[in-house]
């Protein structure tokens, strides 16, 4: 499956916020965001703080979200036409519909450190969801499920260093975690307010409606 493999925190820089994809890291002086605040590229200093265009704000917020969530044009164009047809407003929709992804459900429980390596523990078969192994990062869940990480994973370096990091940060209210089992429960559908992101959602609908 198709995915960004280059330079994280130039993605950063470019879309001008800290994104935090790559987890602790970010909340340290080795952040790259936080060493060179301006955009990538030998242009970067002199166009940072340049003024955009609509055209230009509406792209900008498509790909913060977009590199936020770790998804590539294609797969998010296809959550937008779902979104579109949803009852209700089509940018919280795409947005509550990106929050229900399956990695991101990891990533929000604990589990990982990062939406990128919650998408790896997935993709190599290490969560269950009701009992049934899903390796598929874009599944939805929905109200009630029960998410489990694999028994023969859970002795992982990787996975415990990140529950240790997790475990002290907020959790989001519409999932319970229980990190002794190594396992949580989607309580109810995520909504608008849950998700927390500093997002213009409008400007994406804006910029597929043209």
């Amino acid at each position: 499956m198709a995915r960004y493999t280059g330079p994280r925190c130039r993605l950063c820089r470019r879309e001008g916020v800290k994104l935090f994809l790559k987890g602790p890291r970010c909340l340290t002086n080795k952040c790259a965001f936080e060493r060179r605040p301006y955009p990538p590229g030998i242009h970067g200093q002199k166009n940072k703080g340049a003024k955009l265009t609509i055209y230009g704000m509406q792209l900008r917020e498509k790909q913060k979200v977009k590199r936020i969530y770790g998804v590539l044009e294609g797969q998010f164009r296809r959550f937008f036409e779902i979104a579109r047809k949803m009852p209700g407003n089509t940018g919280e929709n795409l947005l509550i519909l990106l929050e229900k992804r399956l990695d991101n459900v990891v990533y929000r429980m604990g589990f990982a450190k990062s939406r990128a390596q919650a998408r790896q523990f997935v993709r190599h078969g290490h969560i269950l969801v009701n009992g049934k192994r899903i390796d598929i990062p874009s599944y939805l869940v929905k109200a009630g499920d029960i998410i489990i990480v694999d028994e023969n994973f859970r002795n992982n370096y990787e996975l415990n260093s990140a529950i240790e990091f997790q475990r002290s940060l907020p959790k989001v209210d519409w999932i319970e975690v229980d990190y002794n089992n190594y396992m949580g429960k989607i309580l109810r559908e995520p909504q608008r307010v849950d998700i927390g992101l500093n997002i213009k959602e409008n400007l994406i609908v804006e910029l597929y409606s043209k």
